[in-house]
Parts: C-alpha cells; sequence; structure tokens
C-alpha cells in the first residue's frame, strides 16, 4: 500500500495509505526518490491561511481535497520511472506532485533530469523555474544595480540566476546574519536590511513582509522597480505612498510563476522554462538552498516544526526508502 501526507486540519498532518490507479500507456508510474518543501506556501497551507478568495489559484496541479483542509498537496518531487512509454522507463524525473511514495500521472506531465542533475538537487526544479520567471518579468540589464529582499528559496535563487549577468551589482539581503553563508556559496554579496547599498535600478522583493516592501522601496533609485514575488495569504500591508514612491516614480510589480512571464509567453511555454531551471541546476552552488534531509516518516512533525519557526533554514528534503 502506497502512502500520502495530508493536511488534516490547521497545523495538523498525518501520512495516510494513498490508492495508485492502473496506469494507461500514455501515463507513467513513479517511485518518489525524494520531494521537497517549500517552507513559504507549504507552512502556509499548513497552518491553514490560504484566505478563500485564492483557493483557485492556489491549487497545485495534483493536490487532493480542499483548502483549508483536509488536502493533500506539495509540488517538488523526483523520482524514478518504473513502467510506461519506453523513452522513460528508468529515467529519473521531475514533477509538480504531492509527498507521496509512488503515483500515477501523464507521461507529459514529468520532466526528464539531466545526468548533470543529481536526484538530490533536482527537487529544487520548481523554485528555480520560479526564479526563472521572476528574472524574466525583471529584464536585468547590464550593469544594473540590484538587491534581492528575503533571503528563503526563492529569493536565494534569484539572487544567484542573477548574479551570471555581466557586470551586475546584486546584493542578497536579509534580517537573519545566517544566511550571508547562503549567500557565500551561492557567490552573491550579503547585506543586512539597514547596511543595504541604496540607488537601485531593480529590486527583487521576496520576504512576504510589510517591512520589507518598504524597505525596497527605499532602496530604489529615480524611476526604479521592485518586483514583488511574495505570496501574503490572508493578510494585508501599507505602504508610504506619499514619500520617495512618488516622488521617485517608483513601480511595484507582481510576479508570479502561474504563468509564463509577460515578456517570453509568447514564445516559451512551462516546458521551456522548467528546461531552463534544470539547465541552471547544474551548478552544485545551488546545493546551498537545501538545509538538511527526513525521512518520509518524519514529515507531520517536519512541517508543524517549520510552521511553528522551530526548525531553521530553506528548503528541507525528505528522503523516500521504500
Amino acid at each position: 500500500m502506497e502512502r500520502a501526507f495530508w493536511v488534516r486540519s490547521a497545523g495538523h498532518g498525518e501520512i495516510e495509505p494513498a490508492h495508485v490507479h492502473e496506469h494507461a500507456r500514455d501515463e507513467v508510474l513513479v517511485r518518489t526518490l525524494f520531494s521537497g518543501v517549500s517552507r513559504g506556501t507549504e507552512t502556509l497551507v499548513f497552518r491553514g491561511e490560504v484566505p478563500p478568495s485564492q483557493y483557485a489559484a492556489m491549487r497545485a496541479p495534483y493536490q487532493e481535497g480542499d483548502f483549508p483542509g483536509p488536502v493533500k498537496y506539495g509540488y517538488l518531487n523526483v523520482g524514478v520511472v518504473e513502467d510506461g512509454p519506453a523513452h522513460l522507463t528508468g529515467k529519473t524525473v521531475f514533477c509538480l506532485y504531492p509527498h507521496q511514495t509512488r503515483y500515477v500521472v501523464p507521461a507529459t506531465a514529468v520532466t526528464v533530469v539531466p545526468d548533470t542533475v543529481p536526484a538530490e538537487r533536482a527537487i529544487l526544479a520548481g523554485t528555480v523555474e520560479t526564479a526563472v520567471n521572476a528574472v524574466w518579468d525583471a529584464a536585468p540589464m547590464v550593469g544594473d544595480r540590484i538587491a534581492v529582499i528575503g533571503a528563503g528559496m526563492v529569493g536565494a535563487s534569484v539572487a544567484k540566476v542573477i548574479a551570471g549577468f555581466p557586470a551586475t551589482r546584486v546584493q542578497l539581503v536579509d534580517s537573519d546574519p545566517a544566511k550571508a553563508e547562503v549567500a557565500a556559496a551561492l557567490g552573491v554579496d550579503f547585506a543586512a536590511p539597514q547596511d543595504a547599498k541604496d540607488g537601485c535600478d531593480l529590486v527583487v522583493h521576496a520576504t512576504a513582509t510589510e517591512a520589507g516592501l518598504v524597505r525596497a522601496l527605499e532602496l530604489l533609485a529615480e524611476d526604479g522597480e521592485v518586483i514583488e514575488m511574495s505570496w501574503y495569504g490572508d493578510r494585508r500591508v501599507s505602504l508610504p505612498l506619499g514619500e520617495w514612491f512618488h516622488s521617485r516614480r517608483l513601480t511595484i510589480r507582481a510576479s508570479q510563476v502561474g504563468a509564463v512571464a509577460k515578456a517570453r509567453r509568447s514564445s516559451r511555454g512551462y516546458a521551456d522554462r522548467l528546461a531552463v531551471a534544470m539547465d541552471l541546476l547544474a551548478d552544485p552552488g545551488f546545493d546551498a538552498l537545501i538545509s538538511g534531509e527526513f525521512p518520509f516518516g518524519d514529515l507531520p512533525s517536519v512541517l508543524s516544526s517549520l510552521a511553528s519557526g522551530e526548525l531553521p533554514g530553506l528548503c528541507h528534503r525528505i528522503r523516500y526508502d521504500g
């Protein structure tokens, strides 16, 4: 009998039996090797903080149940195809599937992990894909002065990708001094919010806090732009739009992974975007985003500790031994 993780109610999760149907000729049977816990979004779901107005927008591709719960939720899964079309059988694949030991999906729903990317690192594909979309939205230019505020999984990934642009000045900004080690591993400069350099052409904000967004506006040069990646759930924020926002002609623009960035939408699809993320993950520097590994059986306690703030770190990898 297969097993899956469910959020039964706000703050409470359980591992339960899962039914896996017989797969058709155009489907694959995948045995999970690793899944990743997306700290920000998944803890919001775990705490039951998805606002009713966003129930449809927040659905994961293979989610079962409905918000606030019971719900089977997750989207960072790497496994091996045990059966399916010949060109996929035996391949290591990434899929936007929840935490479950085995599952069946259409063959088109999986992406083959390149030989250059270890399965353990490939769980970051969904996060790096989000970063790719944000960079397409942001459209940085050579020589830009850029800050990324929030050294979580997404913010750190964005900083790593943008740092590859020639002659850019990139700072990863976070209130946690321990994130300096992550920034160093990614090859980008680090600063506390009060020490961040201003005069930025572009700021990417990913803290999901009012203070972080206010600081993002403060760091911008005239005609600068904030790319807002945060998901605030059911919380509202207050901004000082009567100060530098107006006089400097600043812009706040949202970036969300549910749609391909407008700048590439006519020429690139979801598969293209994910392929770019996979190529980027050949860089071992991304290993800095994985903070720890736990067996699948510990997932309920892992999410509880993440949601309470007891367990620090970025992405926590879940290992499946069966």
